[in-house]
């Protein structure tokens, strides 16, 4: 597995991203991610997975119309290797982006499918950290979000239908997949505020 250095990633991804809602996603889903290996038995992945989930948008900003497209040429270029650009694509997979073109590179290891899962997750759950007075995920609970999560027009943007399909590929009831994301959140949102 060829890897990159944390160091390298975030050169890479602040190259090609300045909006801070960007760059504080793709630090959330990086966390999370390391949360997840260590929770899901790939400790000696950890940094691997962290990297993936922070490259993983990054063609979004520059490229939106053509998201999970230009990655791989973009990555290319920096001298990323094919596992991460796998998965990294891997995230829009079946889904129809601007220009389009459905994504077809399948989410296989379980990494990619826990990336697949958590990325519009993540999303939702901030959102949903913003409205409470804490603005804080460590005090919300899951029925709190599960009452946003059925909420049409709350946070939108982030599919319901991505979001269900990740539980579905690893396996897990929608429930398990709210709660344990809501967990990795509320525990490492320090190490992403001091990030950001």
């Amino acid at each position: 597995m060829e890897t990159i250095t944390r160091e390298a990633a975030e050169t890479i991804l602040k190259k090609y991203n300045k909006d801070p809602f960007h760059l504080q996603h793709a630090v959330t889903v990086e966390a999370v991610m390391k949360w997840y290996a260590r929770e899901l038995g790939y400790a000696a992945e950890e940094e691997y997975w962290g990297i993936v989930g922070l490259l993983h948008d990054i063609d979004f900003e520059l490229y939106p119309e053509e998201h999970c497209l230009k990655a791989p040429e973009m990555l290319r270029n920096e001298g990323v290797g094919e596992d991460v650009i796998h998965s990294v694509v891997s995230h829009g997979y079946g889904i129809t982006v601007g220009c389009g073109a459905t994504i077809d590179v399948e989410p296989v290891h379980e990494m990619e499918k826990v990336l697949f899962a958590v990325d519009e997750l993540t999303g939702l759950i901030w959102a949903a950290a913003l409205m409470r007075p804490s603005k804080s995920t460590k005090d919300m609970e899951l029925k709190s979000l599960k009452k946003k999560y059925k909420s049409k027009g709350f946070a939108a943007g982030c599919s319901r239908e991505v979001i269900q399909r990740g539980a579905d590929q690893m396996g897990w009831e929608l429930d398990q997949l709210l709660s344990t994301t809501l967990k990795a959140m509320a525990e490492v949102e320090d190490e992403i505020t001091a990030e950001i």
